[in-house]
């Protein structure tokens, strides 16, 4: 559902959407009427969304119309070919990897799949790898490392997995070997947070040489509700648990945690999806052909030294 700070943008779309569908029969002219609404629409989802609390922010990050893996692949990549398995116990397919083409630049690809359908939520776990994904991943990085290739992860998870079997098959093994590789992983590694960052599900293919976020995704070590019931032993103080976690782009660029935020087209990357592709894009684009230029060495001394950091009270 849209979140509720959305519903006057809502029926001023519902309104422009029936007098555009009036328009023209009979001989009725609504031409000046649909600009002007068109108009009032531009202004409110400017001012709406240029003062949105970190909880609205949350719920944008997770709007069921935001784009998904599966948009990014075909909107930004000029080809994919997906790799299968860890080669241990199965193809996890909440965190999808393979070769990938992006402009002129040949990269290993890795993202959280959510899925759109409830038929595509319920395959991909909803976005929530088991620990054969996060291997699968790992056994990805290592491949790209031997061909000298950059990785690209795009990650939009609520987390990882936290269910018995999941837990028996060693998902915080998987994650922390995943963060043990990848600080030292011989290739550019290049993050975009799409959506969700959630916890240790997220930081498990988010070790980057430099990580971008959209304006309205989400970063943090546990979900504004987990956080409140901790604290307050109360959900419904998820607002002022948002608010404390700083988890937003602003925030988390103000902290050093990541190093740019990509501004998403006025309503959201959920009501411009091909806009959100482009302003990617152009950023992967860039960062890639920037981070290729960096000499093995100097990229994971600079890696290293970037989350040594992280915690520090040094101005950065």
């Amino acid at each position: 559902m849209d979140p509720d700070f959305e519903q006057p943008i809502k029926e001023l779309e519902d309104r422009i959407a029936e007098l555009t569908r009036l328009n023209g029969q009979k001989g009725v002219n609504l031409e000046s009427e649909i600009a002007e609404l068109r108009k009032e629409l531009k202004t409110m989802t400017g001012r709406l969304y240029g003062n949105l609390s970190p909880w609205q922010i949350v719920q944008v990050a997770r709007h069921e119309n935001r784009p998904v893996l599966q948009d990014y692949m075909k909107g930004i990549f000029n080809e994919f070919i997906e790799l299968h398995g860890d080669r241990c116990h199965g193809d996890d397919r909440a965190l999808i990897g393979g070769f990938a083409t992006l402009n002129t630049h040949r990269v290993m690809l890795l993202g959280m799949e959510k899925g759109k359908s409830v038929e595509e939520k319920i395959k991909s776990n909803f976005g929530m790898a088991n620990p054969e994904g996060y291997r699968k991943a790992l056994r990805l990085m290592r491949l790209a490392e031997k061909y000298g290739l950059p990785v690209v992860c795009l990650v939009d998870t609520p987390a990882a997995y936290p269910g018995k079997e999941a837990e028996e098959r060693g998902q915080a093994e998987a994650i922390a070997r995943n963060l043990t590789v990848m600080a030292a992983l011989e290739t550019p590694i290049l993050v975009l947070i799409t959506g969700e960052g959630g916890s240790g599900g997220a930081l498990g293919v988010a070790v980057g040489d430099t990580v971008l976020m959209l304006s309205n995704a989400i970063y943090s070590v546990i979900p504004p509700e987990g956080c409140a019931a901790i604290l307050w032993r109360d959900a419904s103080k998820a607002p002022e648990a948002a608010e404390a976690l700083k988890l937003t782009a602003d925030s988390l660029l103000k902290l050093g945690i990541i190093d740019e935020v990509i501004a998403e087209p006025p309503g959201g990357a959920h009501r411009d999806c091909d806009g959100t592709m482009t302003v990617v894009k152009e950023a992967l684009a860039r960062h890639l052909t920037r981070l290729k230029r960096v000499s093995t060495r100097k990229l994971i001394e600079k890696r290293y030294e970037k989350y040594c950091r992280f915690g520090s009270a040094r101005k950065r």
